[in-house]
């Protein structure tokens, strides 16, 4: 071979590899990458408990059920440089406010809270094209969280916040029979002198195509997906099947 054809020769091999290079599907390494996940928690968190949690001093705390998260599994903090841009919510504030609201902290920038779940977890559900922005991130989670409407299938099983309490194992039936999954269920234990654990939150588990699957996960659950929040006064962990569970209407002390 001359010289001339084998400088051709290799600047067009050169160029066939960067255009393989720029075309290469990322999806081929998913297995490999470090920020790979395959569920999404939906966690709901009952803002009365949330109340009893912490040493802030909530004020009327909901009474319905409200989103604590969406959540990949086994990552957290996936692109620092991604940064929490309010305004690109803004036509989901109504939603949010409502749905999305920072129980802790109701008379500060209740955008916080958005923003610490979106660094945290938003940034890694982006990995898939249905989540890939602020605005898909959020509003899929308002969507899944109307969907599911969890508030409504408690009422139509009988499972209503009060005095009563309730066996754990007919409440895991109650929602198992509801949505056809098993979901995963926290409590905050009982604290020194009580019998009853206090139901805390309730996460939906939904594959990457968002369809319903079984919560399973290893005794004691994952650390990582435990609340999401530094709380004040415990931490929630997943309910002992063997408990009385109380279904708090009020915190200790409001009207």
């Amino acid at each position: 071979m001359k010289p001339p054809k084998l400088h051709y020769w290799i600047l067009g091999c050169f160029s066939m590899a960067l255009c393989c290079g720029c075309t290469a599907d990322t999806s081929l390494l998913s297995d490999t990458h470090p920020h790979t996940w395959d569920k999404l928690y939906l966690a709901h968190h009952w803002p009365v408990t949330v109340c009893k949690m912490s040493a802030n001093d909530c004020e009327d705390p909901p009474e319905y059920w409200t989103i604590h998260g969406l959540w990949p599994n086994k990552v957290d903090d996936c692109n620092r440089t991604w940064h929490f841009n309010v305004t690109e919510i803004k036509d989901l504030m109504l939603d949010m406010r409502r749905y999305w609201p920072d129980v802790l902290h109701s008379s500060q920038n209740r955008t916080q809270f958005w923003k610490h779940e979106w660094d945290k977890h938003g940034t890694c559900a982006a990995t898939l094209q249905i989540l890939n922005s602020q605005k898909k991130y959020f509003g899929k989670a308002l969507d899944l969280y109307k969907q599911v409407d969890l508030n409504s299938s408690l009422l139509k099983a009988g499972i209503k916040p009060g005095s009563t309490y309730y066996k754990m194992t007919a409440l895991k039936e109650a929602l198992t029979r509801a949505y056809g999954v098993t979901l995963k269920i926290q409590c905050l234990p009982p604290e020194e002198g009580e019998k009853a654990q206090t139901i805390g939150q309730i996460e939906f588990c939904f594959t990457k195509n968002l369809e319903l699957r079984n919560c399973t996960e290893p005794k004691g659950g994952s650390k990582g997906m435990q609340t999401g929040l530094q709380l004040g006064t415990g931490e929630l962990s997943v309910c002992n099947d063997t408990l009385p569970t109380y279904y708090p209407l009020q915190v200790q002390g409001h009207k």
